[in-house]
């Protein structure tokens, strides 16, 4: 076994969970990540802990079967639920043998089935949790990589000095955190402003999603106006969407397009009520991700992109009193500020052509 991922294991365990005698664990992984598994069993018994392991996220093949011969009317599973009721920490492995592997379901009925099971992903958001990768094959070539160089890729981005990733980011959080407008400028595409006034910013580094590296808020739901280009594709449902653009007013998207796929925006955008208005704003800052690989959970850390998410605004995001956004879905955006660029918080620039107020290099 690659001593990287023994080490990888106990920045889970250690960092990103606070792993605890006695704790109910399920590990939600591919047969592809089993060595990362194994290493996570072991730590798990050194510390008297329980674990289970489960395929259900990321097991795309079965999940392809039900939902291509079902008829779209799902209901909750209670069994599943009582499960993730039981537990204590919730690990998520992301690997994979075939990145797009239900890319022939009908987007309508993954649509559907991802709103009826929303309070599951509710229920495993109130525990420890963590959501990772490990460098699988499929991954990799979807990545443009030899395997061997995604695999350097990735924990070069995951084994960190995670203390010092948090206070580099805290100097955005600082900036945003009394923030009460933020303006979003790239090109001649995009030009979208928000209030997140009220609203806290977070500091992910490496505690939920490893790789951490942004920093994050909700927008003031009807507060969005503007145009946004997201030039970055991204993976959804198995299918790769590009060119997405979208035109908000009072909050909401009232026109949208997308140069491939399409049909998958628009049904993401059709979910429920809140499935149209932002519900994240994410500002990358993992200088150790510089290149784009068709994965959100390192690409959205990008230090010189912005993404905003579609759907759910996170619980801790929204402050007292702010209105939450809600939906079944969350689906991240990514627009790249490496050029003709600028963030402008409160009518003050503090990123200009991917380089923040803070770093060498900023042209004010």
């Amino acid at each position: 076994m690659d001593a990287r991922v023994r080490e990888h294991a106990e920045i889970i365990c250690d960092h990103s969970v606070d792993l605890q005698a006695g704790d109910q664990v399920v590990i939600d992984a591919h047969p592809e990540a089993e060595d990362l598994v194994a290493a996570l069993h072991e730590i798990v018994a050194d510390r008297g802990a329980h674990p289970l392991v489960i395929q259900d996220r990321m097991g795309k093949r079965f999940r392809r079967a039900f939902l291509r011969n079902h008829d779209g009317d799902f209901e909750l599973p209670d069994h599943q639920m009582a499960l993730y009721e039981e537990m204590d920490v919730y690990i998520v492995i992301r690997g994979s043998d075939n990145v797009t592997q239900t890319s022939d379901v009908d987007p309508e009925v993954s649509t559907a089935y991802e709103a009826a099971v929303q309070p599951l992903l509710a229920e495993r958001l109130s525990k420890r949790w963590c959501l990772t990768q490990y460098p699988a094959p499929a991954n990799a070539q979807l990545a443009q990589k030899s395997t061997e160089g995604f695999e350097n890729f990735v924990w070069d981005a995951i084994l960190r000095d995670w203390d010092e990733q948090r206070e580099f980011q805290s100097q955005m959080v600082e900036i945003m955190d009394d923030a009460e407008e933020v303006r979003i400028v790239s090109g001649d595409s995009t030009d979208v402003t928000m209030s997140v006034a009220g609203n806290p910013t977070l500091n992910d580094y490496g505690e939920r999603n490893l790789p951490g590296g942004e920093v994050f808020t909700a927008p003031v739901p009807d507060s969005v106006e503007g145009e946004v280009y997201f030039d970055k594709p991204l993976y959804h449902q198995g299918r790769e969407v590009t060119d997405v653009y979208c035109k908000f007013e009072n909050g909401e998207v009232v026109e949208h397009s997308a140069g491939k796929n399409e049909d998958v925006l628009t049904n993401v955008l059709e979910t429920d009520e809140g499935s149209n208005r932002l519900g994240e704003l994410g500002i990358g800052m993992n200088r150790a991700i510089d290149e784009f690989t068709y994965n959100m959970l390192f690409d959205e850390k990008m230090g010189d992109t912005v993404h905003m998410a579609v759907g759910r605004a996170y619980d801790d995001t929204v402050g007292e009193g702010n209105e939450q956004n809600d939906s079944a879905v969350h689906v991240d955006m990514i627009v790249d500020m490496s050029e003709d660029s600028y963030i402008e918080v409160d009518g003050e620039v503090v990123q200009r052509n991917g380089t923040f107020r803070f770093e060498n290099g900023f042209d004010g």
